[in-house]
């Protein structure tokens, strides 16, 4: 597929992907090596019906590695009870406190454990992006970078569309605001059904990067356009399975429901200061290859977490104390 890449780096402790289409991040994968695999997207597990929730048409699943549990929805299916035991798979990935959310496959026996994983980082990239192969290397670790920046950035300004974008997400929903950024000598009309336009297929794509799900609120450019291609818009930008479009409103507010699969980019990206390190010790090993030998020089906090993960590298990688360095802070730098 044209413009199509994949990016793929496996740095001590933690494995990252990225697919980029037309040099911009579509979607950013991200598995540590300490997950939890009962709790990842796609696994499959016999769990324990801890508890049943009739109002709520839901049991939670003890799943063999401790709360939180997983929720199991019982609209449409047979009754459970109290101790029964179940197969189920993982559809969305713990986030915000609550355990992961679960599809039953049938009944299950013996004690709650591991069936069979999720697919692994390598796997998802492959079926995101058919017949690409990965590039990996230098190269994909400041893919992987410039893809975390701006999963966790708030405002996106694309001026050569005329978008100024900002995303943001609160327990209840995701809030979205498209404004105009201004192009001189564009009709007024034009560019603001530009901006819309562009403002949605952006801000879909910077959802899906950022993997939220949930209530998403956006505020479009302007109140006078026809709702019925407003919505025709919507719906061509966020093309998901089992997403839910609500009408958009005469002061130009749009809603729509996506599905929560993956746990949110802000969430993975919490923690790991110990990986990131590593992955800048492996960045400067792959491109300093006249470097005899590298080390990160790290505050005390860090290095302990570090050495483990740099010894991983190979010969060629160190870690040494600074006790002058703030908390959290390290360098690179030639022995």
């Amino acid at each position: 597929m044209s413009g199509l890449e994949v990016f793929l780096d496996g740095s001590p402790g933690e494995t990252r992907g990225v697919v980029m289409r037309d040099g911009l991040a579509h979607h950013l994968i991200i598995h540590r090596d300490d997950d939890e695999p009962r709790h990842r997207l796609g696994a499959r597990v016999v769990g324990r019906v801890a508890r049943v929730e009739a109002a709520f048409g839901a049991a939670f699943i003890d799943m063999g590695c401790g709360e939180p549990f997983g929720f199991l929805s019982l609209s449409g299916g047979a009754p459970v009870r109290e101790g029964d035991r179940l197969r189920v798979e993982v559809t969305a990935e713990p986030r915000d406190g609550k355990g992961p959310a679960l599809r039953r496959l049938g009944a299950g026996d013996g004690e709650p454990r591991l069936i069979s994983e999720g697919p692994a980082v390598v796997e998802i990239l492959a079926e995101l992006a058919l017949g690409v192969a990965p590039i990996e290397g230098a190269p994909a670790i400041e893919a992987i970078w410039a893809a975390e920046e701006e999963a966790l950035e708030v405002r996106h300004l694309f001026n050569n569309v005329g978008v100024d974008l900002a995303l943001q997400r609160t327990r209840a929903l995701v809030a979205v605001d498209i404004d105009h950024a201004g192009q001189a000598g564009r009709d007024p009309k034009q560019a603001r059904a530009r901006a819309n336009r562009e403002g949605l297929r952006q801000a879909a794509r910077l959802v899906c990067l950022k993997s939220w799900g949930g209530l998403v609120a956006i505020d479009l450019v302007g109140t006078r356009f026809n709702p019925e291609q407003a919505l025709a818009d919507i719906r061509g930008a966020f093309d998901q399975p089992h997403a839910a479009y609500g009408p958009v409103s005469r002061f130009g507010l749009a809603q729509l429901s996506l599905p929560w699969r993956r746990q949110p980019i802000e969430a993975r990206l919490r923690g790991g200061e110990a990986i990131a390190v590593a992955r800048a010790l492996r960045h400067a090993l792959l491109t300093q290859t006249q470097a005899p030998r590298l080390v990160a020089r790290c505050a005390p906090d860090l290095a302990a977490a570090v050495a483990p993960l740099a010894a991983r590298l190979g010969p060629r990688a160190g870690v040494a104390v600074e006790p002058t360095f703030a908390a959290g802070r390290f360098e690179i730098q030639e022995a």
